[in-house]
């Protein structure tokens, strides 16, 4: 459906009805109902958010094939190319305030609420409560009862920083591969968009690691008090973000190998460029906050 003639760019397109939405919909519901019963030690839990997350990626994997056959086909003119800029800022605009409210939580914990509770007015009630930052043996937070197992914290040294070191080094890759298109040289655009890639796994890999050396050596897991709830919220949630984006920069990357893009027209790769270096600037501020503070 459009406002053009046949055969040339439509002043504004439109879509026909698509199944793509309420099915997407569907994998996120069997997703969270998965992770919601998994985390409370229903066995199934796995299961439906394994299967939820693989129709899921299909969808998105149909859904996206029939974007890119749009645009190659011609339909996408000026008009959806704006729609698609204000899409792409509002949907970051969103992820901005997802991390702003986990960051509150992470200021909130430490500064208002762990302070109330060992104040003066609440010694009757908690006598052997602690108010220190972070807790690193049972009874020093919220647990006077010894209900959290001793843990200890992890520093930014040396796992956060090399993770830090590849994702501020993959956001200056993807801004020579940027470069690089617009002056229409493909082929330094796809070696260094392969780079950034690279980096985006390698960063998750480093991460998979340092959860692994948190939960078996260092004793820290999601049920450590709200340390261990606001240190896997903001890291775990913040790994997912940098796998969207790792998946985001690997599909342009191919799309660019089959000549998809010129230097004048690139949005698929701005829009995943724009969601890349807001994945970097979160987690500069998840490193200091973090693991520093």
């Amino acid at each position: 459906m459009s406002s053009s003639t046949s055969g040339s760019t439509p002043y504004y397109f439109v879509p026909g009805p698509s199944r793509h939405p309420v099915l997407a919909a569907t994998g996120l519901f069997f997703v969270i109902l998965g992770a919601g019963q998994w985390v409370n030690g229903v066995e199934w839990g796995r299961y439906s958010l394994l299967a939820g997350l693989a129709g899921w990626l299909f969808v998105l994997f149909q859904w996206f094939s029939q974007a890119v056959s749009e645009s190659q086909g011609g339909q996408y003119g000026r008009k959806i190319d704006l729609s698609f800029r204000w899409s792409m800022s509002w949907f970051i605009f969103s992820e901005v305030m997802f991390f702003g409210a986990f960051f509150s939580a992470l200021w909130w914990a430490r500064s208002h609420s762990i302070p109330a509770l060992g104040s003066l007015e609440n010694g009757l009630l908690w006598p052997d409560f602690k108010a220190v930052w972070p807790s690193m043996a049972a009874g020093a937070t919220g647990s006077p009862a010894g209900i959290v197992e001793p843990f200890a914290t992890v520093g930014p040294w040396p796992l956060p920083t090399i993770n830090t070191a590849l994702l501020l080094s993959s956001g200056v890759t993807l801004t020579i591969a940027h470069h690089a298109l617009i002056a229409g040289n493909r082929a330094k655009t796809i070696a260094f968009m392969w780079t950034t890639v690279l980096l985006g796994v390698t960063f998750l890999l480093v991460q998979g690691f340092e959860y692994h050396h948190a939960y078996t050596e260092l004793n820290l897991k999601l049920s450590s008090g709200i340390y261990g709830s606001t240190f896997f919220m903001l890291t775990g949630f913040h790994g997912f973000h940098v796998f969207v984006g790792m998946l985001m920069l690997l599909f342009i990357t191919l799309r660019l190998q089959k000549g998809h893009f010129t230097s004048e027209r690139h949005f698929g790769f701005e829009g995943a460029a724009w969601y890349w270096h807001f994945v970097d600037v979160v987690w500069l501020g998840l490193y200091v906050l973090v693991y520093w503070l």
